[in-house]
């Protein structure tokens, strides 16, 4: 598997084999309008470019309905749909060398989609596309090459399916062209048109099973996955089939692979390998799943809980003033553990599982029991305690005058710290020395050294020292995945592991460990002892550095997500498609138990009314928490809502109670707690809504004060009396609340024009945002302008091109974070993306910021993307307006890949900004653990 970064989002991704040529190439274009052929070599395991170039024009207008790149099937050409009324070619010469491109103007505007047609003696294009009356039609062209122009095709198909909006290109010996419509499916030729009605439907994606190209599988909307058969006599088509064949993810792509076997790729659910079967199963599908692999798009709204939750399959009791755990087995080939010694202040006790599977105490001969054990491991030979008699074997003693403070062994090895900075190592029986890759030594103080052992002189290079805690630290390895790992047990518990022959540290979801073991017994595999205050619990540890998804079934749509933690609950707004045709869509809010994930209450929202944004908060003069929901009704006829609902619930007794509803005249896009009052974006307006008593003991909501002048109010956050607003085309704006006048003002703006998807405060002066062509920006508050007008304007200070549709920003950290270690001060937003992307954008402070500016542009200079586009480029502020260089911004993921490097680059990279490697690494490692 090669693992290459691109610096571009692939607009096009396509294989094509050149005359004369023995593998297949790729070619690839960005939304960028840069593009690559790139060869595999597979003598090096590597992508060599072979050609590369820039296809953007200073005219014309980007198209609506995305890129479209297609191949000749006969390689003689590439064409592009890039703007509006052009096709661009690149032609192929006769050695499969790219020539100079070229545009050919199109008169069809509203084009839906393009494909070339097997079987023709020149390149031909089929064009699907809407007239201006909204009308569907086909129209087929040859492309002249040496003329640089359009002639008329061999066939054309006016008014198609209104929904007709993908084509398929049929292989030879058939050839011609299937088109996909919502309602109908139609093959069509020179020579032959053949249609078919289908159940209503979109179609998402295809494949192709036979090279003859007389089936292909076709997923929809829904996941639901048909067989569709083009019914033929030899050359001559006699007819169309379709099949329903079950459900699967949601399919972006299909590649059907072999045996039956097919591999489904989903923007929308967890990508998928299938099986098609000849027989149903019970449920009358013919799909079976293979193997699932996860994606998290499209995040559409998420919320940062700290729950606490430690794990599955654990087991605990409560045993006070733990001092140290060690599992022993009862010969050194046993696969199971089966003591667990546990060490006090001033006794040891000794645990062993009994045959139904519990702890209970037992003896070993040769343990002092009335005193504290500092470390116990078993040996080669079955030693320290003969397995069978358990009798006493041998004894080392420290040299008078010291005291054994600290100790560890393996098998065949002994390092014993004997206070006054000596380390003794001892040998076991004739045992053979085992390479360590690294030698950690854990401080009093909370930081961990870590040293290279040179095994021949014994001596100790590459010192490294990272802060893990506050707390004395005490070091443990364990085995997970067959691969040993270190424990480091202290007020902040880290899994520390080594990868690409790095260290690397990962948290665990523990409070305050104070000792832990493996203990790999038959009733509980792969798991570990671990003590915390007052408590031994047994549970197992998850994958490595990994983000622990677990997917919780809804069964619908969820919007919005809101949690609560007085009620241990968490509010989604969602949506169940109905199978009646009348009422497609019904709209709920639903209250989810916070451990178990399941459904305890719901209220269903009337016909047409969705909802658009959910809170919880609590008010003035109320102890109680409620969950406030924003609705928008949505009718057909209307171009923006202009009705809408503010709901106030109460959770009671795992109960969703309404308590008040407020009508609104339009969609309220978004709700904020603001000074014990409920902030609302109503449309255009900024409206404010205290909480008042009425005097029957009843509560609701009553305007106070409100604030027009945006497009839509899409995205609002606040700070003690600044509101930040996200329009939808007029980027961020800023409101100051003025308590004694009850108004709200606007302060200052951005004056850009952003089409904006979420924005954030990142403190009092600099602000988030993000906006539809895949940019993030921070705009700063101007408080020492000279001018109003200086003043009255959000200066932009940050600019970034993301690649990523950001839905939602929240502030937060997805690792637990010291506030006395280095990286503990960083503020840090993590945002969630259209894609399934969770990032993190952190705050560094100045100096900071510079040294790792100076690293990324050395980093540029070292690792290159595939097909020679560039990083600077890619990283660039991008709409259709302006492309300006980033500022203010750097590429996490490009700084923390130095870790990567083989030593020669990175031995570069330091000289190049003379610090050392040791350093290097220490500063980037740091940044590696905010997330």
């Amino acid at each position: 598997m090669l693992d290459v970064p691109i610096y571009g989002r692939i607009a096009t991704l396509e294989l094509f084999r050149p005359h004369g040529e023995a593998q297949d190439f790729l070619f690839i274009a960005t939304e960028r309008y840069k593009f690559c052929v790139l060869q595999w070599d597979a003598e090096t395991s590597e992508l060599i470019t072979r050609a590369m170039g820039d296809v953007s024009d200073r005219i014309g207008r980007p198209t609506d309905n995305g890129q479209i790149g297609i191949i000749d099937p006969d390689c003689r050409l590439i064409g592009l749909h890039l703007y509006d009324g052009l096709f661009k070619v690149i032609p192929f010469d006769n050695k499969g060398q790219l020539k100079e491109a070229f545009n050919i103007r199109l008169e069809e505007l509203q084009v839906l989609d393009i494909k070339f047609l097997y079987g023709c003696s020149k390149p031909t294009i089929v064009v699907l596309y809407q007239d201006n009356k909204d009308a569907r039609h086909v129209k087929t062209y040859e492309v002249a090459l040496k003329d640089k122009d359009f002639v008329e095709g061999p066939w054309s198909q006016n008014n198609l399916d209104n929904g007709a909006d993908l084509l398929i290109p049929v292989p030879p010996p058939l050839c011609g062209v299937i088109i996909i419509g919502r309602k109908t499916i139609v093959y069509c030729s020179a020579n032959a048109f053949k249609a078919i009605p289908i159940r209503p439907s979109i179609t998402r994606a295809y494949g192709r099973v036979d090279a003859d190209g007389s089936r292909y599988l076709l997923g929809d909307h829904a996941g639901l996955l048909h067989l569709l058969v083009i019914t033929h006599e030899k050359e001559k088509v006699t007819g169309l089939k379709i099949e329903l064949l079950g459900e699967t993810s949601i399919a972006s792509t299909i590649s059907y692979l072999d045996n039956a076997v097919v591999y489904i790729g989903s923007s929308y659910g967890d990508s998928q390998l299938i099986k098609l079967n000849l027989q149903p199963d019970a449920k009358g599908s013919y799909v079976e799943v293979l193997e699932s692999y996860v994606n998290l798009g499209p995040i559409v709204d998420f919320c940062v809980v700290d729950l606490e939750r430690q794990g599955q399959g654990q087991a605990s009791v409560e045993l006070q003033g733990i001092k140290g755990m060690w599992s022993l087995r009862s010969s050194t080939d046993d696969p199971f553990d089966t003591f667990l010694v546990v060490s006090f202040i001033s006794e040891t006790r000794i645990l062993a599982m009994n045959l139904e599977d519990e702890l209970e105490e037992t003896e070993i001969e040769g343990f002092c029991s009335q005193v504290q054990t500092l470390f116990c491991h078993y040996a080669v030979y079955n030693q320290l305690g003969n397995s069978t008699t358990r009798e006493f074997r041998t004894e080392w003693n420290a040299p008078s005058g010291y005291s054994i403070n600290v100790a560890t062994a393996n098998a065949t090895q002994v390092l014993l710290a004997t206070g006054g900075g000596h380390l003794v190592y001892l040998e076991i029986g004739d045992g053979v020395l085992t390479e360590i890759s690294y030698l950690l030594c854990a401080l009093g103080d909370g930081h961990l050294l870590n040293f290279l052992l040179n095994l021949n002189t014994g001596e100790l290079t590459d010192r490294k020292k990272v802060s893990l805690g506050t707390q004395p630290i005490t070091l443990r390895t364990f085995s997970s995945k067959n691969t040993t790992h270190v424990f480091a047990a202290s007020d902040r518990p880290t899994v520390i592991y080594s990868s690409n022959k790095k260290i690397l540290y990962s948290n665990v979801n523990l409070k305050e460990v104070s000792h832990m073991c493996p203990f790999n017994s038959a009733a509980f595999p792969d798991s570990l002892a671990i003590a915390k205050e007052g408590e031994l619990t047994i549970g197992t540890i998850d994958d490595i550095q990994k983000l622990h998804i677990r997917s919780i079934p809804l069964g619908e749509h969820a919007r919005r997500i809101c949690h609560q933690e007085q009620s241990r609950t968490f509010a989604i707004c969602s949506l169940k498609n109905q199978s009646s045709a009348e009422e497609s869509e019904t709209h709920f809010i639903r209250l989810l138990d916070d451990q178990s994930f399941e459904f305890i209450s719901t209220y269903q929202l009337d016909p047409f009314e969705y909802g658009c944004s959910i809170l919880s908060c609590s008010f003035s003069d109320d102890i109680n928490v409620y969950y406030c929901v924003g609705t928008a009704y949505v009718l057909p006829e209307e171009n923006e809502p202009t009705k809408g609902r503010i709901l106030v619930f109460m959770v009671e007794e795992g109960k969703l109670q309404l308590i008040t509803e407020k009508e609104t005249k339009g969609a309220v896009y978004s709700l904020n707690a603001f000074n014990g009052k409920l902030l609302a974006a109503i449309n255009q307006k900024i409206q404010l809504y205290k909480w008042m008593l009425r005097d029957d003991g009843s509560r609701e909501l009553q305007s106070e004060c409100g604030h027009h002048g945006h497009i839509l109010a899409l995205y609002v956050q606040t700070r003690g009396d600044f509101i930040v607003v996200g329009d939808l085309m007029k980027s961020i704006s800023l409101l100051i609340y003025k308590h004694e006048e009850g108004a709200i003002e606007e302060r200052a703006r951005d004056y850009n024009a952003n089409w904006m998807s979420a924005v954030e405060i990142l403190d009092d002066d600099i602000y988030l945002g993000s906006e539809n062509n895949f940019n993030l920006f921070t705009v700063r508050k101007n408080s020492e302008g000279a001018t109003d007008e200086e003043r009255g304007r959000l200066e932009v200070v940050g600019e970034y091109h993301l690649g990523e549709f950001v839905n939602r920003f929240r502030h937060g950290s997805l690792v637990m974070r010291l506030p006395d270690s280095d990286v503990g001060q960083i503020p840090t937003v993590i945002f969630g993306s259209v894609n399934g992307v969770i990032g993190v954008i952190a705050s560094l402070p100045h100096e900071q910021y510079i040294f790792l500016e100076k690293l990324q542009s050395n980093l540029r200079k070292v690792i290159k993307g595939v097909g020679g586009l560039s990083h600077e480029q890619w990283r660039s502020f991008n709409n259709e307006k302006k492309t300006v260089d980033a500022k203010n911004f750097l590429d996490g993921d490009l700084i923390e890949s130095f870790l990567d490097l083989s030593r020669t680059r990175m031995d570069e990279i330091s000289k190049a900004m003379s610090v050392s490697v040791e350093e290097l690494c220490k500063r980037v490692e740091e940044l590696t653990r905010l997330h």
